[in-house]
């Protein structure tokens, strides 16, 4: 007797990339459709959570890969200001050793302006210790807008339009069919202060021959409520293609101190087979070789820690949904005592074969 179709072969799926993703459902024998809602799952872009999910009806099976509120946890000066909560929430509450899991999260954060007293008074009390601090645009990603500084004085122009941003406007200017009255409003809201994030930078990182790297690790969230978390076992760790250096004169040198792929793939160095990645099974053999065994097991555990405790920050928060499942892409760095340190969280992580 002919057998029955497998039942992941009736599954039909609508995909807004042709990435690695795209590939998988493909080879997987899902069948594609471009049906508006003819879909058991759909793999969107973060614009059509935001402009059309709410508008619509879903079948209880369909499923979709983004939270209605993902940005609770993935911009960045919101998850600042949720793990604060939490932390002060478990302090309240007494639980103690909890309120220090999530204040050893990530380095000291802030976010601007509306923290900017606060930061001034951290930046005045760690002055002398020689603190170096990173400023970064809220809504900007590949390294864009991204810069150092040890002096006040260095951010007195962060109130100006930036000028990575000057140059897209004027690649945008005046576009057809807006009106005169239209573009000075638009132009005066430039002037605004453009919200950044500030945080202390990691000046002693963990080097690998003499080069700074980060991890890029992917977690799946299916369910807020109850908090239930994936995380992958092959995530890897992207180098930076200069040697570490904390020289005032350095400081200003992106490919130095920047790992992303958009900023390094401009370095002479760059290898564009290998794009300056060592997988995670790699990394941890070549630590294992280096430092204490247990250090680097406890490394791995705390990094587990860091995770769960920023999720927990935002599940509160967080819009459950049965509808909804999310792939983060964590951003994390190593300081040189083998301690993880959350960077950021990106809802939309590349997933094409070459970053």
């Amino acid at each position: 007797a002919k057998r029955d179709t497998p039942p992941w072969k009736e599954v039909k799926f609508r995909c807004s990339f042709h990435n690695t993703i795209y590939d998988v459902l493909k080879a997987r024998g899902y069948k594609e459709t471009d049906g508006e809602l003819d879909w058991d799952l759909f793999w969107c872009d973060k614009e059509w959570i935001h402009e059309t999910f709410d508008s619509v009806h879903l079948q209880p099976h369909q499923k979709v890969n983004h939270f209605r509120n993902h940005f609770e946890l993935t911009r960045k000066d919101l998850l600042v200001k949720n793990i604060k909560r939490a932390q002060r929430q478990a302090t309240k509450d007494g639980l103690h050793e909890e309120a220090q899991c999530y204040a050893a999260c990530s380095p000291s954060t802030f976010a601007l302006p509306l923290e900017y007293s606060m930061f001034v008074e951290e930046f005045k009390r760690l002055q002398a210790n020689g603190a170096i601090w990173i400023m970064k645009p809220v809504g900007k990603s590949q390294g864009k807008g991204i810069f150092l500084f040890d002096k006040l004085s260095q951010i007195s122009n962060w109130r100006q339009v930036p000028k990575w941003m000057e140059r897209e406007q004027e690649s945008n200017s005046n576009p057809r069919g807006k009106k005169d009255g239209e573009k000075d409003k638009e132009d005066e809201e430039k002037k605004e202060a453009e919200p950044y994030v500030v945080q202390r930078y990691l000046s002693d990182p963990l080097l690998i021959g003499g080069r700074k790297f980060d991890l890029r690790l992917y977690v799946l969230v299916t369910s807020y409520n109850p908090l239930t978390v994936y995380m992958y076992r092959s995530g890897f760790a992207r180098f930076s293609h200069a040697r570490f250096s904390m020289d005032a004169a350095d400081l200003s040198d992106a490919q130095i101190h920047l790992t992303n792929v958009a900023i390094q793939k401009h370095n002479e160095n760059y290898d564009e087979k290998r794009g300056g990645k060592w997988d995670l099974h790699q990394l941890r053999l070549h630590l294992l070789a280096s430092e204490d065994p247990e250090k680097v097991s406890n490394l791995f555990c705390a990094i587990q820690d860091v995770v769960l405790f920023s999720l927990m920050s935002v599940q509160k928060v967080m819009i459950q949904d049965k509808h909804c499942f999310e792939v983060y892409g964590y951003d994390i760095m190593i300081s040189s005592d083998l301690k993880p340190w959350l960077i950021e969280v990106n809802a939309s992580p590349s997933l094409s074969a070459n970053t």
